[in-house]
Order: structure tokens, then sequence, then C-alpha cells
């Protein structure tokens, strides 16, 4: 069971950090109004709907080698090691990229070809470059963790 979870895993990290960094490059290079009103409206879906799936499936697969490698109780009671450290790091990054997706799917999702107010398009874009950011960083501590597993 543990080899399917963490194949499954990284195939899901890997869709979900490949799919962030094509939407960055995206939202970088789509410069042209009109053309992200023609381009948004069908890549976002799509896109959207199938983070959130990653997203559940990583959060389940990361509780199911959690509880095979007994991180849990590492987490719960920290010993001040490079796993527990690297643990910590990453469970908090994965709480606050989980929260800004779920903030940015919310605001994507209500005004999908519709004008956003400034607010939205505030927390929109922020939490998009937050969720790019934190996906790195998450990586990083999950390659820590690997090469300690």
């Amino acid at each position: 069971m543990t080899q399917w979870a963490l194949h499954i895993h990284l195939l899901m990290a890997i869709s979900w950090i490949g799919g962030s960094v094509f939407m960055f490059i995206l939202g970088i290079t789509l410069r042209d109004k009109e053309a992200q009103k023609s381009v948004y409206p069908h890549v976002g879906p799509i896109f959207g709907w199938f983070e959130v799936v990653s997203l559940i499936i990583l959060l389940s697969t990361g509780f199911i080698l959690g509880v095979k490698f007994n991180l849990f109780e590492l987490l719960l009671h920290p010993n001040g090691s490079k796993i527990s450290h690297a643990l910590l790091m990453k469970v908090i990054l994965v709480s606050i990229l989980s929260i800004a997706t779920i903030i940015h799917f919310i605001i994507a999702y209500k005004t999908n070809g519709k004008e956003r107010t400034k607010w939205q398009q505030i927390f929109s874009r922020g939490s998009s470059m937050l969720i790019f950011f934190l996906n790195l960083f998450v990586l990083h501590y999950a390659i820590i963790l690997r090469n300690i597993l």
C-alpha cells in the first residue's frame, strides 16, 4: 500500500507544481487583456478542478505516508532533529498552501468570466503568487524528508 501511495503522491506533486509553474508563466507572459479574457475562462476552471483533486490526493497520500513512517508521533513530539524540523516546516507550508489554494479557487470560481473587484484581483493574484512560491519551499522540504527516509 505504501509504494502506490508514494508513487501517486509523487505524480500528484509533479502535476501540482508543474501546473502551478505553467499558470505562473502564463500569467506573466499573457499581458494582453483580450487574450486573458479569451484564455482564462477556458483554462482556469479545468486547471482549478484538477488542482483541487490533486490537493485532496496529495493530502490523502501524505497522510498514508505519515502513518507508514510514524511521522505523526514525530510531528506531535518534535525532537530537534533534521527530519523533525523538515516535517514541521513542510506541514506548516502545506497548511498555508492549502488555505491559499482554497481562497484562490473560491475567488476564481465566483468570478470566472466576470469582472473582478479590486480586492478580488489583489487576493486572487496574491494567493496565486503565494501558491507558486510555497510550492518551491514545500518541494525543498519534501526532498529533505525523502533523502532522510
